[in-house]
């Protein structure tokens, strides 16, 4: 690695086909694109248009400091309000790293540990024992890292007229009858097998242990000290938010009915927040990380959380192999579509969220015309 030159390889490929590179849109942005400046609002008018996608809001980092953030769009389908960069947006799964290090705030705290059972410290629910559970029991490592063997993939999400129902409803599958209750189908710490059931047991666990909700020991632990003002994961969505919230939309670029929805599996998917708010978090673990500040986490427990425990995951990100090293995650709600990145080594990343369900190619375009601007290698 020379200078400024970060090698991103692949880092998309689970969310896009390798013909998105090549788009003569994704070759017109990149011209438009300058290192140290925001996009121009021209550029990104066409590009939203073209993927039907209302709005995007985007925090690049350099050298460990936000270089600029900016909203382009509007917030509702035919409605005029900009997104901007105080706009709310569903982060979706990227609630889990921002979960897991509540968690092990919690470690640190001496209230949990990483390798106990977790049913030593559950109280509202227990895991069910079957033959898996009783050759290896499961972990908050196992937790953390999708290696518990849990089944559900992704989490329930409840529209406008939905009754809300409790996590325990939702593990047991006393309201959604199409799915499956959340089990456990496999050897804990044996393979990966992405599990957002998996971090409803994390947040069951969590609010067990601390007897409080889990929006406030979040704001407590993560937000408060990763600078995440504008931060919650409150659900519903109160109702003083709403002006502030991006609504989701269709891949055909209409509203979806009831502007978003609810989760009450809050540490999987329930974030609401900002690409700025995401970078200071990503800014705030790197430091942590560096032991340059203990503010969000011991550096011991940080890197902890930044080490690979089964294939490319860590304690909550995604760690891949391929390239320099660098911690990620995705996020795809009802409506949302949204990705941050940030390099070990040298502290520059990208935070880009939509409110579409078409964004993710948006996602690719913008983040290969920043990378080319700033001279990253993809």
């Amino acid at each position: 690695m020379t200078g400024n030159h970060i090698l991103w390889i692949c880092f998309f490929a689970t969310l896009l086909s390798s013909e998105l590179g090549c788009s003569r849109h994704q070759e017109a942005l990149k011209g438009r694109v300058t290192a140290g400046t925001p996009i121009p609002e021209e550029a990104l008018r066409i590009e939203l248009e073209q993927h039907k996608v209302p709005g995007v809001s985007i925090a690049v980092v350099h050298n460990g400091q936000v270089d600029w953030a900016k909203g382009y769009g509007v917030c509702e389908h035919g409605k005029s309000d900009p997104v901007d960069t105080m706009t709310l947006f569903q982060a979706a799964s990227i609630s889990k790293p921002v979960s897991a290090v509540a968690a092990l705030s919690l470690v640190e705290r001496g209230l949990l540990t990483l390798d106990e059972d977790v049913n030593h410290k559950l109280q509202s629910w227990k895991i069910p024992e079957n033959t898996f559970t009783r050759k290896r029991s499961i972990t908050l490592r196992h937790l953390l890292s999708h290696s518990a063997g849990f089944t559900m993939h992704g989490v329930p999400e409840c529209s406008v007229d939905d009754t809300i129902p409790t996590l325990v409803q939702i593990l047991d599958d006393t309201v959604h009858g199409p799915r499956e209750p959340v089990r456990v189908v496999c050897e804990p710490g044996t393979s990966f097998r992405y599990s957002g059931g998996g971090y409803i047991v994390l947040q069951l666990l969590l609010t067990d242990v601390t007897q409080r909700p889990f929006e406030q020991l979040a704001r407590e632990f993560v937000l408060q000290p990763a600078g995440m003002a504008s931060s919650t994961f409150e659900q519903p969505l109160p109702p003083r938010l709403h002006d502030r919230a991006a609504a989701g939309h269709l891949e055909d670029g209409t509203l979806m009915k009831g502007s978003w929805h609810t989760l009450p599996e809050q540490a999987a998917g329930g974030l609401w927040t900002t690409p700025r708010d995401l970078a200071s978090f990503m800014i705030a673990l790197w430091r942590s990380y560096h032991g340059i500040s203990d503010a969000l986490l011991p550096k011991q427990l940080a890197r902890e959380m930044l080490t690979r425990q089964v294939d490319d995951f860590g304690l909550g990100f995604s760690l891949p192999s391929a390239g320099v090293p660098r911690f990620q995650h995705g996020g795809s709600n009802g409506g949302y579509r949204c990705f941050m990145v940030l390099s070990i080594d040298q502290p520059d990343g990208v935070v880009i969220m939509t409110n579409g369900d078409s964004g993710e190619p948006l996602l690719w375009e913008i983040f290969e015309a920043i990378a080319h601007a700033y001279g990253w290698i993809v």
